[in-house]
């Protein structure tokens, strides 16, 4: 969509054009400093939007406009079939789009968000991505995350290595929260060894919303992606409800804590690896191990017949067996407590194994880990041959379990390499870090 003949002659009268940075001064007396932005599908054609230095969209009615003092001129990239060539200057980094908050609009009709902005829109609202890193886009998905699934996660992981193949220091996904750490984990066990950070970020606003954090994570994952020393699949989210800091978790450690909140992700039975600093755009590794930036290795393939169910009390051994008669090739079950489960649940859990069917048993405390050694009924379980989850949480245990039964359907080797730590997705000593939101 253009801006008005009134807004374009206004530009073209102080030399000024979409990407320049400019302080416009008002008739109120005010002045205003930021990049121009192109005008958006819908609102008022007279009004220009500015992106501000503190990340938010002012618009500002043309007949507001007393003059314009252009500071820069910038001259859009150029596009072929629709995506720019790589652009800015420096390391390159492939922004992979799945969809998401971070590319949607609010219906102003409904009310309702919804899938619209496209990667290169998203891309020229935040033109400050191009002073960092030279960049390139994909766009294999719009989707909100809740429709994402095993199969995606194949193709996903199959963009990602073709982008790292082709040289690029860095990967960002953009993807919905909602689902986000059940990807980032997924990748996690895809790659076992990357020359690359994979770095999944997302927003809880939408974008054109603005009190968006879409901004900021984006700019700390686009760092993230060709700074960070580590090379390991990794979620780039706000650490607190401020700005001004994102924080950078482990995708097998990452879990969405809270609905809203900015700060809805948290590192679970762990620190987070690192932190970025927006304005200082420095990265602080927390985390006392990682993996290294090395040769890329992508194991590809996930399970698609897996399941992971709740237990609740009252919950009958029938759920269970529905499992096993629809041919589900491996179940994840979050227990209570240490890992437990009723008599008729253990029973058919029982009969899931006899069958060659392997079940995993994870917490749903989130915090803490498995031990079927305290009570009863986990000793009973454990001598069924439950595989326990140690201290995963169980999403991170649903995308390694999918991902160890595309490999193979040996019992033996299914449970040896679910209790074995391959992304420091397990610990043999949990720590309290981020109970009670960042208490140690």
């Amino acid at each position: 969509m253009s801006y008005s003949s009134k807004v374009n002659e206004k530009l073209g009268k102080f030399g000024a054009s979409i990407f320049s940075r400019v302080r416009i001064n008002t008739n109120s007396g005010e002045s205003i400093e930021g990049i121009i932005l192109p005008r958006p599908d819908i609102g008022d054609a007279d009004v220009l939007l500015l992106k501000h230095e503190n990340g938010y969209n002012v618009g500002i009615h043309i007949d507001e406009i007393k003059d314009i003092e252009v500071k820069e001129i910038y001259n859009p990239p150029t596009r072929i079939e629709g995506i720019p060539k790589p652009t800015g200057e420096g390391p390159r980094s492939v922004l992979v789009a799945t969809g998401g908050t971070i590319m949607s609009k609010v219906d102003y009709v409904t009310g309702a968000v919804y899938p619209s902005f496209s990667l290169e829109e998203l891309y020229d609202m935040y033109p400050e991505l191009r002073n960092i890193a030279s960049i390139e886009l994909l766009n294999l998905f719009s989707i909100f995350s809740e429709d994402m699934n095993p199969t995606r996660w194949s193709e996903m992981g199959d963009a990602i290595y073709k982008a790292i193949q082709s040289g690029a220091e860095g990967v960002v996904v953009l993807h919905g929260t909602d689902t986000m750490h059940y990807s980032a984990a997924a990748m996690a066990f895809a790659f076992p060894s990357s020359s690359a950070p994979i770095v999944f970020t997302g927003s809880q606003r939408s974008s054109d919303r603005p009190s968006s954090d879409s901004f900021e994570n984006m700019y700390a994952a686009v760092l993230a992606s060709i700074k960070a020393p580590f090379a390991e699949s990794i979620i780039a989210m706000h650490s607190t409800s401020s700005d001004g800091e994102v924080a950078l978790h482990r995708g097998v450690r990452a879990r969405k804590m809270h609905s809203s909140r900015r700060d809805a992700f948290l590192s679970i039975n762990s620190s987070p690896l690192g932190l970025i600093n927006i304005d200082k755009k420095e990265i602080k590794v927390l985390a006392s191990s990682f993996k290294a930036r090395g040769e890329v290795r992508y194991e590809a393939g996930f399970d698609d017949m897996v399941a992971l169910v709740k237990y609740y009390p009252g919950m009958k051994g029938e759920v269970i067996d529905y499992l096993v008669d629809k041919g589900y090739h491996g179940i994840v079950v979050e227990g209570t407590g240490f890992g437990h489960v009723s008599e008729s649940v253990r029973d058919s859990i029982g009969r899931a194994i006899d069958m060659k069917i392997p079940v995993v048993i994870t917490t749903q405390t989130i915090y803490g880990r498995v031990n079927l050694n305290v009570y009863r009924r986990g000793v009973e379980l454990s001598k069924l041959g439950v595989i326990p989850g140690g201290d995963m949480h169980p999403e991170t245990a649903y995308a390694k379990l999918s991902w160890v039964l595309h490999k193979t359907k040996d019992m033996g080797e299914v449970r040896k390499l679910m209790i074995s730590p391959l992304a420091f997705e397990l610990s043999n000593r949990t720590e309290l870090f981020n109970y009670c939101k960042g208490v140690s």
